[in-house]
């Protein structure tokens, strides 16, 4: 064998070089790979978050109503929505996860500052059968105002939310307990047809007190209640001058919102009870406004014709009932109109000085509405 022969060298393999499409490839997975480590680092972050109170420092309460039969991912919407959890899904792995169940329907104060186990078993305790006030204060309720007016005011002043005041207003059952108590007062109302609100007209304006643990229908209960007080030394002459309750209401209600002081007040319901005894219809802005539930300052042609019973320039007598909640003074001027034996059928005011004219004819009536027209340009 020969010593100097050397044994064959092996070829260096050579190394493929990555392609284009390889490339591309693997560049997207990294950024893939990448972008699913940061979502997974944002979820934990987001989850750890969502397991602690959505605002510590919060004070404010917020009346949450969890239905009959509501599931467990039924309630974490309503929290969520209602702002008292971060997230509906992480309460309803919170809950299960830490075996709480047996949660009961009701109304409950919550707020955002309670942590998802305080939330758990306050609901588990079981809450209010109805809406109920968690601190004292007031409710007030002006001159003129309208049912959805209260509403609002009382949304902004109590616990209660402005759905549920405006469904309270809506619940049959609740309006016959209330005419029950009250028949003297409501009987007319629970008769009338075509009605928005049972109670409108029925909320007194006053400043009513709400104290802690008042349910929403006791502080409604106060109102109509006081309307009550205020009506009954007059319920003998209304059925004396041949009127019901709501009628009454009715006429004090456009009186309320269209007279600046008791001489005008009295003198407007006159007109209306003239145009009445004549067939005529009231023809009121104000109901019309009431009629397609819109503030406006200027009426169309279409907005006076339309087609709600509550317009009262196309349909003549009193229309369903009260606009508002008119005062004592606009109820007095009706029981005791002034000048109908001088036959006034129209009036009109000046908007700038607030001075009101009176006519007995169409004729007269343009002829004023002209001129102040024509003064206020």
């Amino acid at each position: 064998m020969d010593n100097n022969t050397q044994p064959p060298v092996t070829p260096p393999v050579k190394k493929k070089k990555m392609t284009t499409g390889h490339k591309i490839i693997a560049g997207v997975l990294t950024i893939l790979v990448i972008l699913l480590i940061t979502m997974g680092i944002g979820f934990y972050q987001y989850f750890q978050s969502a397991l602690k109170p959505l605002n510590p420092k919060s004070t404010e309460v917020v009346q949450v109503n969890i239905p009959m039969g509501a599931s467990n991912t039924k309630i974490g919407s309503i929290l969520q929505d209602k702002k008292i959890v971060k997230s509906g899904t992480v309460f309803n792995y919170f809950v299960k996860s830490h075996d709480y169940a047996n949660f009961r329907a009701g109304y409950y104060q919550l707020t955002a500052s309670m942590t998802l186990k305080q939330v758990a078993k306050q609901l588990q305790q079981g809450g209010s059968s109805e809406p109920i006030q968690s601190q004292r204060g007031k409710v007030l309720v002006q001159e003129g105002a309208t049912v959805e007016d209260v509403a609002g005011n009382i949304a902004s002043q109590t616990d209660f939310s402005k759905e549920e005041f405006l469904s309270l207003m809506k619940d049959q059952t609740y309006m016959k307990q209330l005419a029950k108590k009250y028949p003297a007062l409501l009987a007319s109302s629970m008769a009338s047809k075509n009605v928005r609100y049972r109670l409108e007209g029925y909320l007194y304006p006053a400043t009513y007190v709400v104290s802690k643990r008042m349910s929403l229908k006791q502080l409604v209960e106060q109102m109509v209640s006081h309307t009550n007080e205020e009506l009954t030394p007059y319920y003998k002459q209304i059925k004396k001058r041949k009127m019901t309750v709501q009628q009454v209401l009715t006429l004090s209600s456009l009186v309320e919102r269209e007279g600046i002081d008791q001489a005008n007040r009295r003198k407007i319901a006159g007109v209306f009870l003239n145009r009445i005894d004549a067939g005529m219809p009231l023809q009121s802005d104000i109901s019309v406004l009431y009629a397609i539930n819109k503030h406006k300052k200027n009426l169309s042609m279409k907005d006076l014709q339309s087609s709600s019973p509550y317009n009262l320039y196309k349909n003549a007598g009193y229309g369903p009932g009260p606009f508002n909640s008119p005062s004592r003074s606009s109820i007095e001027a009706v029981l005791h109109p002034s000048d109908r034996k001088k036959d006034y059928l129209y009036f009109v005011a000046n908007t700038k000085t607030g001075k009101i004219y009176y006519s007995n004819t169409l004729a007269e009536h343009n002829q004023k509405s002209a001129k102040l027209e024509s003064a206020n340009k």
